[in-house]
């Protein structure tokens, strides 16, 4: 279904792209998790707030060099928002994480801030991450469903793009990471596109992971030697994904090392899907957490500038291949 833009969601969007259309973004919005992979490194069981906040102002210095623009948090990364080369700005609007004595992954917003606050601290655009799947409870879902709802609406009332993540999760007790869960997360991923696709939230753009693991897919370099699809399965599967939608798709990194999410996009772009860029998290910056950790922001400073931003512009050759997201059948310029 076509829309026609409005002028905040249009600007939005274009501030956030590169000169072709394509959203070659970085994503540092990271709380709980870099907290643990920090609080791992130095030995503590939680690391100073300044700490956190230092570490992403560094990447937003050093990255956005490269990248048309980056997703940070208000939490830590406010400090951040203003060293991001005069890219463009998305700000996470959930509560990090959710609580581990509540399996459901119920989601929260966080508190003391609106879409028009958010707008205000200078975001171009507003992201919204919710952990979902076909196979928890109807409560929970329905729940889940209605607060992506008003989200939708409050992004429209004030008129800022609304980019909608959605991840999987295990309902089973075999966990992510578990060969249960790889055979499952095709239909998880798949009929997760479906529902949030839909008019009714209002997303702008949707943030899509994969519908496979890489390291089932036999024939890649990823590839860990427990066959769930073959290479041309997997091409399928992604551009089954791609075709529940006509909204503009960017693909997420999911956590993986840099090496695979390349491999990934390559195999979106053989696929011949007309995805619309990425969000990149760890894959470009997870491998600084220890040397900030052990040697300091300097040591950080020089692996960014270095092997940091290599990584940035390994994914942008990729982009290459990415289609600007005016293209998307849903959007009307």
């Amino acid at each position: 279904m076509s829309i026609h833009l409005t002028p905040g969601k249009l600007a939005g969007l274009r501030a956030v792209s590169d000169r072709r259309g394509v959203i070659a973004a970085l994503a540092m919005d990271q709380r709980g998790l870099l907290k643990n992979m920090l609080a791992r490194e130095l030995g503590v069981s939680e690391p100073p707030a300044r700490l956190m906040s230092e570490f992403k102002q560094l990447v937003a210095r050093t990255l956005t060099k490269e990248a048309s623009a980056i997703l940070l948090d208000i939490e830590y990364g406010l400090e951040a928002t203003k060293l991001i080369n005069g890219k463009g700005l998305l700000l996470a609007y959930e509560h990090a994480g959710y609580s581990p004595d509540k399996p459901e992954r119920l989601p929260s917003l966080f508190e003391g801030w609106s879409a028009l606050r958010i707008k205000e601290a200078g975001a171009n655009a507003i992201k919204i991450l919710v952990y979902y799947t076909p196979f928890e409870k109807e409560w929970v879902n329905d729940r889940k469903k209605a607060w992506l709802e008003r989200i939708g609406a409050e992004c429209k009332s004030v008129d800022i793009p609304f980019f909608l993540e959605f991840l999987g999760y295990d309902v089973h007790g075999d966990g992510e990471t578990s060969l249960e869960y790889a055979r499952k997360k095709p239909e998880i991923v798949l009929k997760s596109m479906e529902e949030f696709t839909k008019p009714r939230y209002g997303a702008d753009v949707l943030k899509i992971e994969v519908p496979i693991q890489m390291a089932h897919v036999e024939g890649t370099r990823a590839f860990k030697g427990h066959k769930l699809h073959t290479r041309a399965e997997a091409m399928e599967l992604i551009r089954a994904e791609a075709a529940l939608t006509d909204k503009p798709i960017i693909y997420l990194s999911a956590g993986v090392s840099s090496q695979v999410f390349l491999e990934t996009l390559e195999l979106a772009t053989e696929s011949g899907v007309h995805f619309n860029g990425v969000l990149a998290g760890r894959a470009t910056w997870q491998d600084g957490v220890p040397i900030y950790a052990k040697k300091g922001a300097g040591a950080l400073e020089e692996w960014l500038n270095t092997t940091g931003l290599e990584n940035v512009k390994n994914i942008n050759k990729v982009l290459q291949s990415a289609r600007p997201w005016q293209e998307a059948p849903s959007m009307q310029v």
